[in-house]
């Protein structure tokens, strides 16, 4: 057990709900004829439905600034910090997944108060918004130089809509970037948004014995949710 898991959540096994913002200024599905208060008002419902369910935290993406580009510009990122600013919860931790722009997720995670990240920081991905190849040391160079190392940093390394390229399974990856790159998390996710992961690569990964916990990061259902907490089973090392 990592014993920062249960002092930021107060569980070892913590469920963390999306809070899909809906698409930001400049992308193409933006309603332009919408304020920055509808931006808000759209996710400030769904924000108290999570609290009140007993969510253990929530992450805010920007899940529809579809096609996804790996920089993200300065209008974005100031809709993002206006909508986590205002619907921040008070009473569980925040997170922040910025698609795909590790830099701003750290910044806005910073401006906000949110205690952690979600991203791809490593490796590199044949996807499809092309050469996907992400910098980890700039990453965590950046999180340093502008003072926000209490940011957990929670690595995916089996991205949505990407496929590695090189010969290493997820398990020889996670077992690098344990120690290369400095994760705080190391995620398993499916295919594509919302798709279930491959519970054997979670649990191929879990039987490596990281000192880093290892979670699962799509699809969780109703229908699914008790199946994943099974495999998060007590007796393992996180």
């Amino acid at each position: 057990m990592v014993s920062w898991v249960q002092d930021l959540f107060r569980t070892e096994k913590p469920v963390i709900a999306m809070a899909h913002v809906p698409a930001l200024p400049g992308t193409p599905r933006y309603n332009r004829q919408a304020s920055m208060q509808y931006l808000v008002d759209q996710v400030c419902d769904d924000v108290a439905y999570l609290v009140a369910g007993g969510v253990d935290a929530i992450m805010f993406c920007n899940e529809d600034d579809r096609p996804y580009v790996f920089k993200a510009g300065i209008e974005q990122i100031a809709a993002m910090t206006r909508v986590i600013t205002e619907l921040a919860p008070k009473t569980i931790p925040f997170g922040v997944d910025f698609l795909w722009d590790p830099m701003a997720a750290i910044a806005i995670a910073h401006a906000t108060g949110a205690s952690f990240i979600r991203e791809v920081i490593t490796g590199t991905y044949e996807s499809d918004m092309g050469i996907w190849s992400p910098n980890a040391g700039e990453v965590m160079r950046f999180r340093e130089q502008i003072g926000a190392s209490n940011i957990r940093m929670f690595f995916n390394i089996v991205p949505e809509f990407g496929v590695s390229l090189g010969n290493r399974t997820a398990a020889q990856r996670a077992r690098s970037v344990a120690v290369s790159s400095l994760a705080d998390v190391i995620l398993v996710s499916g295919s594509m948004a919302g798709s279930t992961p491959d519970i054997s690569v979670f649990e191929e990964i879990k039987k490596l014995g990281l000192d880093v916990p290892i979670f699962l990061n799509t699809g969780a259902r109703v229908e699914n949710i008790g199946d994943f907490l099974k495999s998060c089973r007590r007796r393992d090392r996180w």
